[in-house]
């Protein structure tokens, strides 16, 4: 049976998160409601040049927020090239594929100022792909008056829509957040606090590496519980959600960790991410009795398992009931996507703190020359 004739379109979506480690593209088949079928999805490295001068950006806030022609041309070109190798790769028909949601990069994320900045020319990557595109997701909500993320929350729902609740289901990424979904059918979301960035960061500095590999530094040290309860004192903790961060938030009151040697700075950073995780049980009446976990944090053992002991809960990773924990952001705006352009809700006052349920996103058609491609109504 077509797409068509079950009511349901083709998309892809593709982002690269904080912790900016590559680019993943993911493919649905969607309604953009109630009708999901997670389809495959792959990461892609960006070139390590591109990487680095992103990473420089995002830590010069005045320079993320100035002229950076050149560096979203090459962003947007980086990413319509994962999604035409993605295409290769899995051989899909670029002909049945009616949009393409590109996230795009963030640089600069400061809703209070209503300002918030993710790199990508979605005319250029139309143009590119030969695929109409959805790109530029946050802007509409933070002009409202919306924190601008996180932009997951209904996605999320559409994926648990199956499951008892109360469930929490967790981005563990750069920075970390989290969907609230109630047994009334409440969908609540927030950024928790720090995820891999802080960690990550610290562990380039020290050791020169991208990551702590299976937590396996931080499980041999010990956590100075003065620094994290130091950080936990952040007024972030205290504002009741939805409410959102930048990726950058912590880092200058983490800068105290530096003191400590590399397996006891590691560990008190994922002390603090998992302390800043669990705190975001608070503010719920009826506490989620079970956490689904994606993102690059869900594959660190010292975090997974020192969340479970917290919370004396379950934690899992989104695998446990069959989605790609690497590619669930990237299957979302392939949804948002599609949602966008039937005009639906992408936020609502309690995922984003928008004055109501907002769509979004920048439409740009691939344009003349594509009279055999199929369009969404």
């Amino acid at each position: 049976m077509s797409d068509d004739a079950r009511g349901l379109a083709t998309a892809i979506g593709a982002i690269s998160g904080t912790s900016m480690d590559g680019i993943d593209v993911a493919l649905i088949r969607s309604d953009g409601e109630a009708r999901l079928e997670a389809g495959p999805g792959a990461t892609y490295p960006y070139p390590a040049e591109l990487a680095a001068e992103l990473r420089a950006v995002v830590a010069e806030p005045a320079r993320a927020a100035g002229p950076l022609a050149e560096l979203e041309a090459a962003v947007t070109d980086a990413h319509a090239a994962a999604v035409d190798r993605f295409i290769a790769e899995f051989a899909v028909d670029r002909g049945e594929v009616a949009i393409v949601g590109l996230h795009g990069q963030t640089v600069l994320h400061r809703p209070r100022e209503r300002f918030t900045r993710q790199l990508c020319d979605g005319a250029r990557a139309a143009a590119a792909l030969a695929i109409d595109v959805v790109s530029d997701f946050r802007s509409a909500d933070v002009a409202a008056g919306g924190e601008g993320a996180p932009l997951a929350p209904l996605y999320h729902a559409a994926m648990c829509a199956p499951l008892d609740k109360p469930v929490m289901v967790l981005n563990w990424g750069g920075v970390g957040n989290v969907t609230y979904l109630g047994a009334s059918g409440e969908i609540v979301a927030f950024d928790t606090g720090p995820a891999n960035a802080l960690i990550d960061d610290f562990i380039a500095r020290r050791l020169g590496a991208s990551r702590d590999e299976d937590g396996r530094l931080a499980a041999a040290g010990r956590a100075d519980e003065q620094i994290v309860a130091a950080l936990m004192r952040d007024p972030y903790f205290d504002r009741a959600p939805p409410k959102s961060l930048d990726r950058n938030h912590f880092h200058a009151a983490a800068q105290a960790v530096e003191r400590l040697s590399d397996a006891d700075g590691a560990a008190t950073l994922a002390a603090f991410t998992i302390e800043a995780t669990a705190a975001a049980a608070r503010p719920f009446t009826f506490p989620p009795t079970r956490w689904l976990v994606c993102g690059g944090g869900r594959l660190n053992p010292t975090l997974m398992q020192g969340l479970a002991s917290r919370l004396a809960t379950r934690v899992e990773p989104i695998e446990a009931i069959g989605f790609d924990g690497d590619v669930v952001e990237a299957h979302c705006f392939a949804y948002l996507a599609l949602r966008s352009r039937a005009g639906l809700p992408i936020s609502l006052p309690t995922t984003t703190g928008a004055p109501r349920p907002l769509t979004g996103g920048r439409f740009s058609p691939a344009g003349q020359g594509r009279a055999t491609k199929r369009r969404l109504r």
